[in-house]
């Protein structure tokens, strides 16, 4: 969820651009070859192609059916709604906003420590995160569950991650909406997080026991973390909400690493799976090559 979309390819600030890419948003959609999966571009995917409603209208071009955007909710209340309105126009998909941002460069919250203000501020957050998810008609939102306290056996870190996410689902499933758990990996981009595996979400999200609180299967970090991805999205799948993709090493689109995505949209397509597929990672290419590459690399594993 951090890495790539949020510190490299995210656009920034399109308030200057809005008038602009609303109008190239309403464009007489061209979905042809519409994907069969709800694979979801962000900002800065499409980059070359102008602002963020610039890059939505061209990405429904391409076929997308989804989008997903990591800051939505750290951007006004003029983007978010021109943003939905150039969704809602092409008949796309809102996928994941960050609910509650972490403090990376703090190592902040801590949601299994001693006190519990940090506990208190992240369910705030959650609280003010609905009004945004109804204004982009998103239905899932990205939770990172914190950071570990080497003071506190995990045991109890766990109970009261457990209890957080609890209460938190208590707030968000009455409106439709599912906070999404991202397990995130040590190895490579976040030492020192709680959450490290998607089989360990799912022993949270089992403990929360409430429709608000799920799982969200990041492969690139799965991958690197703990691999074995097929099994593990079977022995999870009751508690997984939402799906993200990036190959490894590099995190770029499929095809430029060792994951086999093509297999995997096969086992997805037999499992039926109708929601968003985030593409959570950057173009091996600058430019429009890259940009180039990377609808080819989806076709490819579309067709497969």
């Amino acid at each position: 969820m951090s890495g790539v979309s949020r510190r490299t390819v995210m656009a920034g600030g399109a308030a200057a651009t809005l008038a602009v890419g609303v109008g190239a948003a309403q464009r007489p959609p061209s979905n042809a070859a519409r994907f069969s999966l709800k694979f979801a571009p962000h900002e800065g995917s499409f980059a070359s192609r102008g602002g963020r409603i610039e890059q939505i209208a061209y990405a429904a071009d391409q076929g997308f059916t989804a989008w997903e955007d990591n800051e939505a909710g750290l951007r006004s209340v003029a983007e978010q709604t021109a943003m939905a309105k150039a969704l809602q126009q092409r008949g796309m998909t809102m996928g994941v906003f960050v609910a509650s941002m972490p403090k990376w460069a703090q190592s902040r919250p801590i949601l299994g420590a001693t006190d519990g203000a940090e506990r208190e501020a992240f369910l705030a957050d959650i609280r003010a995160s609905i009004d945004v998810a109804k204004r982009l008609s998103a239905t899932r939102m990205t939770v990172v569950t914190g950071f570990m306290d080497p003071r506190v056996p995990l045991d109890i870190q766990t109970a009261r991650v457990i209890d957080v996410m609890r209460r938190a689902g208590e707030i968000v499933a009455p409106h439709g909406i599912a906070m999404v758990m991202e397990p995130l990996n040590t190895r490579t981009n976040h030492p020192g997080v709680y959450m490290q595996t998607v089989a360990q979400g799912y022993a949270v999200a089992r403990g929360a026991n409430s429709p608000g609180v799920k799982v969200l299967a990041d492969l690139y970090h799965e991958q690197i973390q703990s691999g074995n991805l097929i099994p593990t999205l079977s022995a999870c799948w009751d508690e997984i909400g939402y799906i993200q993709f990036g190959d490894n090493p590099g995190r770029n689109e499929p095809g430029t690493g060792e994951i086999n995505y093509a297999t995997i949209v096969r086992w997805l397509r037999d499992k039926r799976y109708a929601g968003v597929i985030g593409m959570e990672h950057g173009n091996s290419l600058k430019g429009r090559p890259g940009e180039e590459a990377l609808i080819a690399a989806y076709r490819r594993i579309d067709q497969a």
